[in-house]
C-alpha cells in the first residue's frame, strides 16, 4: 500500500537556494520527458497555454507525468490562466510544480495558490477537495492531506503591465513558489513586440528580478545560450529554462546538413 508520497525535487532545490536546470518539450513526448530525466534535467516544463493537449486532458497529462516520475524529474506545468478549477484538476492528475500565465494582480495569484492547498496561511482553509485521485494514489496514499501543501508548489509568470504594477503585492502573497519572467509576453504589454532587448522591456525585467529577490522569492526565466544561462544563475535565477526540443533538433539538423558533403 502506498502510505507515503515522493517528494517534490524541485521546491527542495529552490528552497535550498540551488539552481534548477530545465528544458521545454514543445513536442509534449513521454519518451522525450523520460529521455531528459534521465540525461539529468531538473525539470521539464510543458507548455500548456500556448500548445499541447487541452489543459483538462488528465489522461495525456498523467502520461507525462509517469515519464517524468520514472527518471525523477519534475514537470512544470504552464497552466493558461487562473482558474481554480484547472489548478485543482493538474494537481489532481500529480502536478506537483504549476505556474499560472495571464494574473492580473494578487488576487488572482491569491486565488490559484489557495486551490492548490489543503491548508492555507497557516490556519486558514485551502480549497483542495480530499478526493482519491491519481496525486492521492486512488486513495492509498494515507498522510496525502497531511503532507501535499508541503510538496505542491505554484507559481506565477510575470508577463503584462498589469501584473508589473502590482509586483510588489504579488510578491506578499502567502505560499508564493516563484515567479517566472516572461520577456517575450512582456515586450508584447509593453509595447514592443519581440524586442526583448528594448531598454523598456529589460528595465521591467531586472525590476521584477530586483524585487523577487528582495521578497525572498525565486526566480525563474528563459536561458538565451550556455553563457547566458550561467549568468542568469550568478544574477539569483534559480529555475532556467536552457532551451526546448525544436530548438535543438533544428540546431543539430542545421549542423549535419552544413557539414555533410554529397
Amino acid at each position: 500500500m502506498a502510505d507515503s508520497q515522493r517528494t517534490n525535487d524541485l521546491r527542495e532545490t529552490l528552497e535550498a537556494g540551488d539552481v534548477a536546470l530545465g528544458v521545454l518539450d514543445n513536442t509534449y513526448s513521454p519518451s522525450l520527458v523520460e529521455m531528459y530525466g534521465d540525461l539529468g534535467a531538473d525539470f521539464v516544463w510543458i507548455d500548456l497555454e500556448h500548445g499541447g493537449p487541452s489543459p483538462w486532458d488528465a489522461p495525456a497529462m498523467e502520461n507525462l507525468l509517469r515519464a517524468a516520475e520514472v527518471t525523477g524529474t519534475e514537470l512544470l506545468v504552464r497552466l493558461p490562466e487562473p482558474d481554480q478549477g484547472l489548478v485543482r484538476k493538474a494537481l489532481d492528475a500529480g502536478v506537483r510544480t504549476a505556474f499560472i500565465s495571464q494574473v492580473q494582480g494578487p488576487e488572482d495569484v491569491r486565488e490559484a495558490i489557495e486551490a492548490s492547498q489543503f491548508t492555507y496561511a497557516e490556519d486558514e482553509p485551502g480549497r483542495r477537495g480530499m478526493a482519491a485521485p491519481r496525486a492521492r494514489r486512488w486513495g492509498m496514499a494515507e498522510d496525502y492531506p497531511e503532507t501535499e501543501d508541503e510538496e505542491v508548489m505554484i507559481g506565477v509568470t510575470i508577463e503584462n503591465e498589469s501584473a508589473l504594477d502590482s509586483i510588489d503585492e504579488i510578491l506578499a502573497v502567502p505560499e508564493l513558489g516563484f515567479v517566472f519572467l516572461g520577456p517575450l509576453d512582456l515586450s508584447v504589454s509593453l509595447g514592443h513586440p519581440g524586442e526583448v532587448d528594448h531598454p523598456e522591456v529589460q528595465e521591467a525585467i531586472e525590476k521584477i528580478r530586483e524585487q523577487a529577490l528582495d521578497a525572498g522569492v525565486p526566480v525563474g526565466g528563459l536561458g538565451f545560450g550556455p553563457d547566458d544561462v550561467s549568468a542568469k544563475a550568478d544574477a539569483g535565477y534559480q529555475m532556467i529554462n536552457m532551451g526546448s526540443t525544436t530548438g535543438a533538433l533544428q540546431g543539430a539538423v542545421e549542423e549535419w546538413l552544413d557539414e555533410i558533403e554529397t
